[in-house]
């Protein structure tokens, strides 16, 4: 789509909570576009600070649109729609809140003398990358910021819309840490098109992450979250992994579907309307709360980390090395669901976030770069046991076994 040529179809003026100046409302026509308004806002703040609680490896995110239009079902942040007085359903994908002034205001907030350039990790909440940043080109003058303080920071994006900043991100990794992830659930064309209807083709995702590796972005692949009947076909998951090893990803996570707040109803309507025969399977594996039972989250884990094979030999007969690439264990920028520590009440109030991580999800692991945060969990390992000062490589044989059995004792 030329994004480029969209035309403004009307203009008007609300207000929004927490924000003290009026938002201007905005419809643009687009081929095959969905009805979606804009609102356009000017932040007070626009480095959002990680409550402690959430244990995510990074204190610093940066989110330029609120709301999504990819659209996804399962998507973790449509709660804090709600703080917008906006519903975490339709509303969430058709009611995009946009920051028009976050590059400028990012410059200041970069050069205050009190800023101690911490990581900072972009797409942790909404894609910055959604279609509309074709039209506001935001990301451009953020990643110039970043670049122009010499500050550490990452991205996760489900679209290759991201190659179009491809030389300043370069630029960026030459003054200092930078990494990229590409989420990709699923490349079976049924299952996505069904669970996340508005995104790219996950294919063009894969072929975003041979770009960037080609650039010299350290960038992995996320295949996330994963659904019991949906995307969790053992055939389909081999295939993102072989692939994802022929982009020469540097790492390949997985992490299983949770279902908190409102997404778990939404969720839920959405299996009866699309998937029927899943619902009991999914009251099941839910009944006790947010996450699946242990024993279904190993399964899953298991088809992406390969408890029995090292991943050499789960990618083998491919024309690269397969033992190039990670697995989720030594994964150093798949989010998992760093939710709501985007400004809950806009800008003024960074306060609200999700409730802690699980501390017996095996299929969990955390965002940072390692060269910047140096802290990497990993899947075989006691969930609360974090690692400093080393990246994690694919153990021997032995070890594995041992881990294993500490495992199932721990469990």
């Amino acid at each position: 789509m030329r994004w480029s040529n969209l035309s403004i179809l009307e203009e008007d003026r609300t207000r929004l909570p927490g924000y003290r100046d009026e938002a201007v409302v905005r419809h643009f026509e687009a081929p095959d576009a969905v009805q979606t308004r804009f609102y356009e806002v000017r932040a007070k703040s626009i480095l959002n600070h990680v409550p402690a609680a959430s244990r995510m490896p990074f204190r610093w995110t940066i989110n330029p649109y609120r709301g999504c239009s990819h659209a996804c079902v399962y998507c973790f942040a449509r709660p804090t729609h709600t703080y917008l007085d906006f519903d975490a359903g339709r509303d969430f994908e058709r009611e995009i809140v946009v920051k028009v002034n976050a590059p400028e205001l990012l410059r200041t907030e970069l050069a205050r003398p009190t800023w101690s350039h911490e990581h900072v990790a972009l797409g942790t909440n909404t894609d910055p990358y959604q279609w509309v940043e074709g039209r506001y080109r935001l990301m451009p003058g953020i990643w110039e910021a970043l670049r122009d303080a010499a500050n550490p920071c990452s991205i996760l994006t489900k679209s290759p819309l991201l190659l179009r900043d491809l030389p300043v991100m370069v630029q960026i990794a030459k003054r200092t840490e930078f990494s990229a992830a590409l989420s990709v659930p699923t490349i079976d064309e049924r299952a996505w098109r069904a669970t996340e209807p508005h995104t790219p083709n996950p294919r063009a995702r894969l072929e975003a992450v041979a770009e960037l590796t080609r650039a010299g972005i350290r960038t992995g692949v996320l295949v996330a979250p994963l659904m019991p009947g949906i995307n969790d076909a053992p055939a389909q998951v081999a295939e993102i992994l072989e692939l994802a090893a022929e982009a020469g990803a540097a790492y390949v996570s997985g992490i299983a579907l949770h279902l908190r707040g409102e997404v778990k109803g939404l969720f839920f309507e959405w299996l009866k309307d699309n998937r029927p025969e899943l619902v009991p399977l999914y009251q099941s594996l839910y009944k006790r709360g947010a996450y699946m039972a242990l024993e279904e989250r190993r399964r899953l884990a298991g088809l992406v980390n390969g408890p029995d094979l090292a991943p050499e030999e789960r990618m083998r007969d491919r024309s690269r090395r397969p033992q190039d690439v990670r697995t989720s264990s030594e994964d150093p920028t798949a989010h998992d669901d760093p939710t709501a520590h985007d400004d809950p009440s806009a800008d003024e109030n960074p306060t609200a976030h999700d409730d802690p991580p699980a501390r017996d999800d095996p299929t969990r692991t955390t965002l940072g770069d390692p060269s910047h945060d140096r802290l990497v969990r990993r899947s075989t390992d006691a969930p609360d046991q974090l690692m400093r000062g080393r990246t994690v490589t694919p153990p021997p044989v032995k070890q594995r076994e041992q881990r294993r059995e500490t495992q199932q004792r721990l469990f």
